[in-house]
Order: structure tokens, then sequence, then C-alpha cells
């Protein structure tokens, strides 16, 4: 189980490292023959890589970055992360093993309830019905569910919704942060203002500078829609108030008295703000939390996907790999996905070709190396993330001038290998456009922990079949697998109680969590799985799956049919 990796260290290496003898590829399939019973039941954390982030300082986060670089002063450690600090757990290879192998073949037999697993699972929901006036819905939208499963403790991933006061339009978002939470929290709160400020009327803009100048009131921009653990940094606020600020005024210097691309203002405050929060870092702050606060929002990282609806007009942009999903009814009735984002990462060719061209022929094998940037980092685009951004003086001049926390970190000591022509990461957005049609009937953004569990069909699918109550009774197919009739029975009574179920859960994003967690592999939801999942401790939950945050957006296919007929 155990395997010399990288520099000699004994670790445990999952996913597309080499595992077993040095020299020797290994795959996860012979892996997994070799291991015990008990062994087994943690295949998933070597098929996910995510068993890294408990060998060294650069791995304490899902997948984001990869495990073991070299680092010969810890030869025999073996390290977590605790809070903002790292642990070493064991001294030995030998107290590795046997520590590990008694964690992992002792078997928890305790099982939740179904109304403990829907006290979980529905801890975080949130449901945003638009509000009808003069019995009228003017909106296209109808209304949102959220929801989030946390994996992570505390977890990394933040959502956000709100509606834009001073121009028509709703914004809505998911933020799945890296190496720690601080970077997806300061890009739940802030993104959304800047946004809204590209996209209002210069008009606007001088009433708002002129009421902060004279004390005045300022006119609202947003109104949130948030769940009561959606909280915001209000020991920030004013810093984030003065940059905000700054911005607009910019804004109003340049006015070209031309009205605003929805997709430049969404690309143009994706970058500013992301400069913003690097130029804080800089600059620092007297009041030491602060300080702090914004150099960890620096050095941590975020990916997002944000949605602006109005009217029939959708735009998404997307910086990493979350992702937006439209559900779309065709006449027969059946569900078809539409994607409207595209992965930032290696298994996105046109984004490769683009991260070498930005940086000199020498370093093309380098700069993407191991489907990761650099061979660290497996989002190609995202928030923060100095790392990947400052120069080399830079980044040592910061943390030598920072707080003594961040001197104790390791991670922001550590220096990327083959870091020749920084920045190597952007924020900049991809958007997408899409026109909506009646038969669009929901948009799904999430973050990567629902993406990895399900495939986009059978996500549009679920949630179209829970909006709409109809489930179509195809004959079940059981694949490559010897089915007992006694099992047969048991798939029948399954779709039985399915139909009835969809009505257990009042929101979409929870039915659809409730599937990805729980899912089987007849595609039905097994209550065992479900609470076995749900019951594991927190130190290893993080290694079945990563934080699940979901937004299913509803239209209104009659508001949009009739924007379509007055075009026409």
């Amino acid at each position: 189980m155990f395997a010399a990796c990288c520099d000699g260290r004994m670790c445990v290496c999952p996913g597309p490292r080499r595992i077993g003898i040095p020299g020797r590829s290994c795959s996860p399939a012979l892996l997994l023959d070799a291991m015990s019973v008990p062994t087994r039941l943690l295949y998933p954390l070597f098929r996910n890589c995510d068993f890294g982030r408990k060998c060294t300082s650069i791995c304490y986060c899902h997948h984001k970055y990869p495990c073991c670089p070299s680092n010969p002063h810890s030869s025999n450690s073996f390290r977590y992360r605790r809070g903002n600090s790292f642990v070493s757990a064991f001294h030995s290879p030998k107290e590795s093993c046997d520590q590990l192998r008694r964690y992992v073949t002792t078997p928890q037999r305790f099982y939740l309830t179904p109304p403990q697993v829907n006290s979980i699972l529905k801890a975080n929901e949130y449901s945003f019905k638009v509000p009808e006036f003069d019995g009228k819905n003017i909106s296209s939208i109808l209304g949102f569910d959220s929801n989030q499963l946390p994996a992570n403790a505390p977890i990394e991933d933040r959502r956000s919704a709100a509606t834009c006061l001073q121009t028509r339009g709703m914004l809505l978002g998911v933020f799945d942060g890296h190496a720690g939470c601080a970077c997806a929290q300061a890009v739940s709160e802030r993104l959304f203002y800047y946004i809204a400020v590209s996209l209002l009327p210069h008009e606007t803009l001088l009433e708002i500078e002129n009421a902060v100048e004279s004390g005045r009131a300022l006119l609202p921009i947003l109104q949130w829609h948030k769940h009561p653990n959606d909280y915001f940094s209000k020991e920030a606020s004013k810093l984030y108030f003065n940059s905000l600020r700054t911005y607009w005024q910019e804004l109003i210097d340049l006015n070209t008295g031309e009205t605003t691309d929805v997709k430049e203002a969404l690309i143009n405050s994706f970058k500013r703000l992301d400069t913003d929060l690097s130029l804080e870092a800089q600059v620092g702050d007297p009041n030491s939390f602060l300080n702090y606060w914004v150099l960890r929002v620096a050095f941590s990282g975020a990916t997002a996907c944000v949605a602006h609806v109005d009217g029939v007009d959708l735009h998404v942009a997307n910086t990493g790999d979350s992702r937006a999903l439209l559900g779309v009814q065709e006449e027969d009735g059946s569900w078809s996905a539409v994607t409207m984002s595209h992965d930032h990462n290696a298994q996105n060719e046109s984004e490769v070709k683009r991260i070498k061209s930005e940086h000199p022929k020498s370093e093309e094998k380098s700069v993407v190396k191991q489907d990761r940037l650099l061979g660290l980092l497996m989002p190609f685009r995202a928030f923060g993330d100095v790392k990947f951004k400052w120069s080399i003086d830079l980044q040592k001049r910061v943390v030598e001038s920072g707080p003594d926390q961040l001197n104790d970190n390791e991670y922001t000591k550590f220096i990327p290998p083959n870091y020749h022509s920084p920045p190597y990461l952007t924020a900049a957005p991809e958007v997408i456009y899409h026109k909506l049609r009646p038969k669009d009937k929901f948009l799904i953004l999430a973050t990567d922990g629902l993406w990895e569990t399900m495939h986009r069909q059978d996500v549009v699918k679920i949630v179209g079949e829970y909006l709409t109550g109809v489930h179509h009774q195809q004959p079940i197919a059981v694949g490559g697998y010897k089915v007992t009739l006694g099992q047969m029975q048991g798939l029948l009574m399954d779709r039985r109680a399915r139909i009835s179920s969809v009505f257990e859960d009042q929101n979409a994003a929870t039915h659809l969590i409730r599937h990805a967690v729980g899912n089987n592999e007849f595609g039905a939801v097994d209550h065992e799985r479900l609470s076995k999942m749900l019951s594991l401790p927190e130190e290893l939950a993080r290694m079945y799956r990563d934080d699940i945050t979901i937004i299913v957006v509803q239209f209104n296919s009659h508001v949009i049919g009739a924007y379509q007929n007055q075009e026409q």
C-alpha cells in the first residue's frame, strides 16, 4: 500500500502519480487488485488523488495541488493540515504503515436514520421565489434553489445570489476555494458589486460618487438572497468599499458614452477584482487582523462560475472548473443538457495551447506537467493564487515583511518549480452567451464536487424530473451486472419509491445532492450508502468526495415566450 514516491519518502500516492517501485508505472487498477478488502474501501481517495493532501505542505486541498514535491528535510514525516498549521503525524515508515492500517481496517457500523440524513442534507438549503407584481411575473426567472454539502472542515465552497437594483437582471454564482476558504469567501462577497458597478450608466455612477462625497445615503446596488450561514466579513467591509469606490471612479473618468456590454463588464469585473486582491496583499494594512486576512485571501485561490440573467439574455462567466449547465425539455418530454461553460484545466486542449503560447518555447514541457499548471495546480484560471502570479522577489518580500503566521506557513515560502515567466495564472473568465427559449427550463451552477460524481445528462434528467414530477417509465437497465430475482424486485421497489420521493425534498439542489452522494450502480438512491457517506468523520469525508455547492435556477417559460413573440 505504501510506495516510495517522488523524493523517496514513504507516501500513499494517488491517481496519475507513479505508484510502486520508482521508475515503474503502476495503474490504480493494479493497485486495487493488490489491496486487502478493507483497504479497498478507501480506493476513491487513490482514484481522485485526494490522499496527496496529507503528504506535505502544498497538498492540503482537494486535487488542486498534487502530492509530494521535493522536500529533503522531511524524508520520514507524514504530515497533515490542522487549521492553519501542519502536524507531523508519523516519524517512521513502520509507524506510518501500522497506524494507517489500524485506521482503515476499523469498520464503521453507525448508520443514520432517514430523518438524520434529511437534517444533514437540508442544513444549508435556501430557496428564493421571484415576487409577482399585479398577478404577472415580469422576470424570466421563477426562482432558484441552492444548497451546500461540506466535505472539508470548514467548507471551502461559497455561493452568492443577488438582484441588480439599478439595472435589470439577477446574478448567481458558485465559488470553489482551494488552499483554504479565504479567497472564495472574499470573491463571493465582492465580485457581484464589481459586476453591478460595471453595468451602471454614467449618470448613476456620478450620483453614487456625489452621495459619498457629501455624506448622503447611497443608492442600494444589490439585493442579496443569502442563507444565514452565508456571512460577510464585516471587519474588511471598509477596505472592500474603498477598493470598489476607486474602481467606479475610474469608470467615471473613462466614460465613453456608449452602452455597457454585459460580456465586457463581466470580464473587466473578474480581472479588476483579482487585481485588487493582489494589490491589497502587497500594500498590507495597519490592522494586524486585516493584514493577515488580505494575505490569506491572496495566497489561497478560488474558481468562479457566475450567471447574469436579464430577460432572455443569459451570460455565464467561468473561471476554473466549476460548471454551468442548461436543462432543455424537448417536444417529446425528454431532457437534454446544453453546456454553458468550459473547464479550464488540462482536459481542455485549447486551454493548454493558450497557456503554452503565453510562455517561452523553453518552458513548453514544464508549464503544464502531469496535467497541472507547473505540475502543481489543477485549474488553469483562478482568483488569488499569487504563488503563480507574482515574481519570486515580490513573493519573498511580502512573506518576509508579513505577520508571523504567514512566515510559519510552509506553503507561502514554497516557490513553484520551473518558475521563470510569471504570471502563469489568470482570473479572466470565459463568457458564453445564450438567448433563452421557452424550452430552456432551468440552469444549474455547481462546483466540481458534483461533476466528479455525476454525468451532466444524469444531472439534467434528475432535476428535470424533480421539477416536473414526471418520470418516464423506461425498462430497467442493469448493464453487465448479474441480477437475481430478489435484486430485480428491489430495483422495482426502488423505482416505485422514487416516484413518491421526488416530493420528499422541497429544494431541487438538495434533491440533486441526495443523488450525487447516495446513488448506487443502478442510478437509484441507496439509503444505506447515503447514510455511510454522511456519517463519515471529518478527517475521512474529504477522502471520498469534495465540497458540493449547487444553484438550480428555474426559468419562466411563459415570460420567455412573450419576449420571443414581441421580437417577432
